[in-house]
């Protein structure tokens, strides 16, 4: 059996954000470009878990309504070591929304109730993503946003951007399946009874397995090509669609 104290994960993280903030102080462009990733972050956070909130209510479990978590509020669902981790090293999370599978709607099995709720998160991240992006291409076609606009339509088109490209990224990085990311609950829906068995045998493993890809960028690495494709595929669709 592994055993896997979260007090040596936290003060490593601790280590990186310390060692990222000292770079961020040196450096004014990236210190502008974490301010303006603020707001990014608190909404891809925030209808993240949003989602999970929802679907779960809509499936028959009260449990996220009667704990305040059907809300759009940022303070009901940010969990301040999670957005510290999201703003300086690019991965974090939220609080987890909290789901009784025994009142969920029997109408489904529970193992894809639960991975419904699941994909709800990051499916909410791609939707905000595509209309943040509706939202800037408007902007962009009535010259709202343009060169001689001055500091403040920069700032509001760096912000747009920035929530476009961090909701992709945290949508991609919650849909790996392994423990305790919404991929894994995602992939145990579809595994047949023996595989799905040893997987959640072995959850610890896995769990440890994601510790390792993150501090060690390896998640970002795998993340990054697919955010920045998506990215893409989604300005040029949308800039196509409105004609800019």
């Amino acid at each position: 059996m592994f055993f896997f104290d979260k007090r040596i994960i936290y003060t490593i993280l601790a280590i990186c954000v310390i060692s990222s903030l000292i770079g961020y102080m040196s450096d004014f462009e990236s210190l502008k470009a974490l301010l303006f990733s603020v707001p990014g972050v608190l909404i891809a956070i925030t209808f993240h878990e949003y989602a999970h909130a929802f679907t779960a209510y809509k499936l028959g479990d009260d449990t996220a309504r009667d704990q305040g978590r059907l809300t759009l509020n940022p303070l009901k669902h940010v969990d301040p070591f999670g957005l510290i981790m999201f703003l300086f090293i690019g991965i974090g999370w939220g609080r987890p929304v909290q789901v009784d599978g025994r009142n969920l709607k029997r109408t489904m099995s529970y193992k894809k109730a639960e991975a419904l709720v699941a994909f709800a998160g990051p499916l909410a991240n791609f939707i905000t993503a595509i209309l943040f992006t509706v939202l800037y291409a408007l902007l962009v076609k009535f010259n709202v946003l343009t060169i001689s606009g001055g500091r403040g339509t920069e700032i509001i088109g760096s912000i747009i951007l920035y929530t476009i490209i961090l909701n992709i990224g945290f949508g991609v990085f919650n849909l790996i399946p392994l423990p305790p990311l919404d991929g894994s609950k995602i992939l145990k829906a579809f595994l047949p009874y023996n595989a799905n068995r040893w997987f959640e045998e072995n959850e610890k493993i896995f769990y440890i397995i994601f510790i390792v890809l993150w501090i060690t960028g390896i998640a970002e690495r795998i993340v990054f090509p697919i955010r920045s494709a998506l990215y893409t595929g989604i300005i040029e669709l949308v800039a196509r669609i409105f004609g800019i």
